[in-house]
Parts: structure tokens; C-alpha cells; sequence
């Protein structure tokens, strides 16, 4: 799909969730686990445009730009008081019916910033969902969220990226740019983001 065309190396991940776009059987609840901050947030946003979009082009547009109605995005932060209040707020847009689309999509950004207070009293909407919500957690940091809202999510750790993978992506990049590169040298380029990738 072109929703995942130019995420490198993480082939089963896309793969699968490809298959939820295609077929419309989503779960209620994912974690995207490892990467860095913004992967994990792509990969996020990616997936709900296909939940949300699905096949309308004008919708998908919207909510990779994050405007589209029925996308909420959330990045935890603060005291664990205005946490509390952030997932509360969460839980009682998550009761409304969807204005648009068949689902409310709902991205958790640095889902691991939520424990204690907050992390149950978001446990508790994950545990009774209405039947429209969606939620994608995405996390650099797994081991820090508790084992009761891992075990309610289907879970996607990211491959590290292998240096063979980011050549044929690089080879595909100079294609369609009409740049002639040889092997060797989108090996060696490679090599070097390798070092800084995930």
C-alpha cells in the first residue's frame, strides 16, 4: 500500500496491518513498541488513515494532516492529576459516535508516560471500549507500560533495520529520481544510517 510504501525494513508490521485496512477486522486496541518517537508516531498515523479513510483519498489526506474529525491525537504530559483529566477527557469523546467515518481513531504518543492514576483510569476504557474507538499506543519505551494494558492490545515491535533493507530502499529512492548509484555506495550510505537508525 502507499500508506506504507516508504517504511523501511518492518515489513511484517505493515504487512499485517495492511491486511486490517484491507479486510476491516480491527481489534480495539494496538501498541507500536521501539523505533524512535516520530517512527512510531508515523507508523501511528499511517494506520489511522486507513482505518479512517478507507480507500477515500480525501479523508486519508486529512488525517495524515491531522485534521480529519474522527483522528484524536494525544501526547501524555504534565502532573498525574492533568493526566487523570487528559484520559478522562479521552473517555468521554471516546462515547460519542464518530462524526464521519465508521470509527474514532485515538493515538496514544509516549504511552509510556502513563502509569499509576492515569494508566488506570485509561486501563478501564480499554477494558469496556465502545464498539466505534480505536486505539494506537506508541511507545519507545514498552517496558515501562503495565502489564494489564499490554495484555489488552495487539502489540508491533519494530525490527531494527538491516543495512541490506535500507539499500534496496535507497535503490528504489535514485529510480525514481533518475540518479544513477552504485552498489557500493548505497552500501557504504547504508552502513552510516545504520548507525544512527533504531
Amino acid at each position: 500500500s502507499e500508506l506504507f510504501a516508504d517504511i523501511v525494513g518492518q515489513d511484517q508490521i505493515t504487512s499485517y496491518l495492511q491486511r486490517v485496512h484491507d479486510t476491516g477486522n480491527a481489534t480495539h486496541a494496538y501498541l507500536i513498541a521501539g523505533g524512535d518517537e516520530s517512527l512510531g508516531a508515523d507508523l501511528a498515523l499511517r494506520f489511522a488513515a486507513g482505518l479512517i479513510a478507507r480507500g477515500d483519498a480525501q479523508a486519508q489526506d486529512e488525517v495524515l494532516r491531522r485534521v480529519h474529525p474522527d483522528l484524536h491525537v494525544y501526547t501524555p504530559g504534565g502532573t498525574d492529576g492533568y493526566l487523570v483529566e487528559q484520559i478522562r477527557e479521552l473517555t468521554r469523546d471516546a462515547e460519542l459516535a464518530p462524526i464521519r467515518a465508521a470509527s474514532k481513531v485515538y493515538i496514544v504518543q509516549d504511552a509510556h508516560r502513563l502509569a499509576g492514576a492515569p494508566a488506570n483510569a485509561f486501563l478501564k476504557t480499554l477494558e469496556e471500549p465502545p464498539a466505534h474507538a480505536i486505539f494506537i499506543l506508541a511507545t519507545t519505551e514498552k517496558h515501562k507500560i503495565i502489564p494489564t494494558i499490554l495484555s489488552r492490545c495487539q502489540i508491533y515491535d519494530f525490527n531494527r533495520i538491516r543495512v541490506e533493507d535500507s539499500v534496496e530502499y535507497l535503490k528504489y529512492i535514485a529510480s525514481q529520481e533518475g540518479i544513477t548509484a552504485d552498489d557500493e555506495s548505497l552500501n557504504l550510505i547504508a552502513q552510516k544510517l545504520s548507525l544512527i537508525h533504531i
